[in-house]
This record gives C-alpha cells, structure tokens and sequence, in this order.
C-alpha cells in the first residue's frame, strides 16, 4: 500500500494511493464506518497503520476505487508528517561511488541528526542560506519507523518499519569542511530535508536490496547505486540506532546517498528510487 499526505481543502491529510487518484483517509472513514486517524503520523503513533494495510489487502483496495477521489491532477503534496521526534541519516554509506571508503578506518556507521524544521515537502522550493556556495543535496531511501523499539536485532527490524520512501538530504558543505563536527550544524538549515511524496509499506517490497537510489539535478541522473552496494544495510541502521535510543513511531532514518550534487538558484533537484514516485524540490537562493 501506498500512502501520501495531500494538501486539501486547508488541511494536510492522509490519502491512500490508487492508480488514477487518491482516497482520503476521511473519506474512508465515512464510508465504511472506521474511526482511523486522518493525520499520517498519528496513524503511526496509534498502531492503526497496521490495520488500514490489512484492511487494503483483504479486499479494502477493490473498495477503495467505489469511493470519492482526489484526481492526480489536482493534488499538492505536503511532507509525509511535519514532527517526527527523531531525523537520524548516516553518510559514507555505498560502497561503489565513495572514494572515502578505502580510507575509512572504524566500523560504525557516522551518524548526525536534524531538525523537524528542516522539513518541507515534494513540490517545496530548497533555500540555499545567505551567502553559500556550497549547498548539496542528495538523494537517500528513507526508513520509516512503524513500532517502538529498543534494542533490536537486525534480524527483528523488518517487524518495527512502517516502510520506505523518498528523501533529499541537504548540507552547507563549506561549513562541513570547515570542520568533520559541524556537520549537524551544516545539516539542519531550514528547508534541508524533504521527504514523500509516498510511503511504501514493507508489504509491497519484494526485496529491498534490488532498490537503485539516484540522485537527479534538473533531469540528468548524476549519481547512482543500488541498496545492496550499502555498506550498511536498512535493517542494520535500524537496529544500530535503537541500540543507542529508544526508536518511535515516525522516527525516520536516512541511509546516504549515491552521491550529492551541488544546488543552484533555479535548479530542480530529485530523489528518484526504483518503483517509487520521484521527490522533486525547485531551488532558489535567498537574498538575507
């Protein structure tokens, strides 16, 4: 199943996805008589997200093309949720495309965090701050949390992920370079991460690691890899992070990237991942 969170009549609401339209999660509710929540986030944060699949697969998606549509055509799209607790990525993370690799000489994943004003949604312009020649952006698979867990195996991490989407990860790479510590810092200027349109249950993925994560910069693939080239595979990034803290519901990881392109005033950038809608973000540079 997928799931998309739309702007509509004023509000951001959960809709799931169809071939030709979108069914709010409302209008769902009214006709079958469900009292789920029409918010993403709180559909993770009170279980439901389980049951509306399980509803889907068990004959919900024939229902679902009876009922009201929003047409494609006229969808905007916000974030997937605007607070998740928690934004963890990682970097140097595929094994083909970093020369850094080689080079590297510890074992764990480098992990930085940013902040829920970062975020913005497909359709949303990028700022590049004041003053920067620098910004990069790139595109990474997202991890969705779906279950609270703490100190998982990687094993048992599959049960604790809601599922994947699309992300763009951006970094002030002159204040990166400036100094290895700054990098959450360089990570967490607002308008530095964007993700959906789409979330992708892990149901509807028949194997993760066929997945090919490319960067894009104004309609010209400049990066790409596939998740069986990570170093660090989805499911060990969550179950090193829950040894650390406590995973919640809409705690998103980000895995890194192929590579990361440099942003310019009037760019448009995309994070294109196999099977997945594109996460296409304009760009423009601020003034002050």
């Amino acid at each position: 199943m997928k799931i998309a969170t739309l702007q509509y009549a004023g509000t951001e609401q959960a809709a799931i996805v169809l071939s030709k339209g979108y069914v709010l999660i409302e209008t769902l509710n009214q006709n079958q008589e469900k009292q789920w929540k029409t918010n993403l986030l709180d559909i993770l944060n009170s279980g439901q997200l389980k049951e509306i699949t399980d509803w889907y697969n068990h004959g919900g998606k024939d229902k679902l093309l009876e009922m009201e549509q929003v047409s494609k055509g006229e969808v905007k799209f916000g974030p997937l949720y605007r607070e998740p607790k928690k934004i963890w990525g990682i970097g140097i993370n595929y094994v083909e495309e970093s020369t850094e690799v080689s080079d590297i000489s510890y074992s764990d994943p480098v992990s930085f965090m940013k902040p829920d004003t970062s975020i913005i949604g497909p359709g949303d312009f990028i700022q590049i701050p004041a003053g920067s020649t620098n910004t990069t952006a790139e595109a990474e698979l997202g991890i969705v949390i779906g279950k609270k867990c703490y100190n998982i195996s990687e094993e048992e991490a599959k049960d604790y992920v809601a599922g994947f989407t699309t992300t763009l990860d951006m970094t002030e790479a002159d204040i990166h370079s400036e100094n290895p510590r700054f990098l959450t810092r360089a990570k967490s200027f607002n308008t530095f991460f964007s993700f959906g349109p789409y979330l992708r249950t892990t149901d509807e993925i028949s194997d993760i690691f066929d997945l090919q994560v490319s960067t894009v910069l104004n309609d010209e693939v400049k990066c790409t890899n596939f998740i069986s080239n990570m170093r660090y595979n989805p499911w060990f990034v969550v179950a090193f992070h829950s040894k650390v803290m406590t995973l919640l519901p809409g705690d998103i990881l980000i895995t890194g990237t192929p590579g990361p392109v440099v942003l310019r005033d009037g760019d448009v950038v995309e994070c294109r991942i196999s099977d997945f809608e594109p996460l296409v973000n304009p760009v423009h540079k601020s003034n002050g």
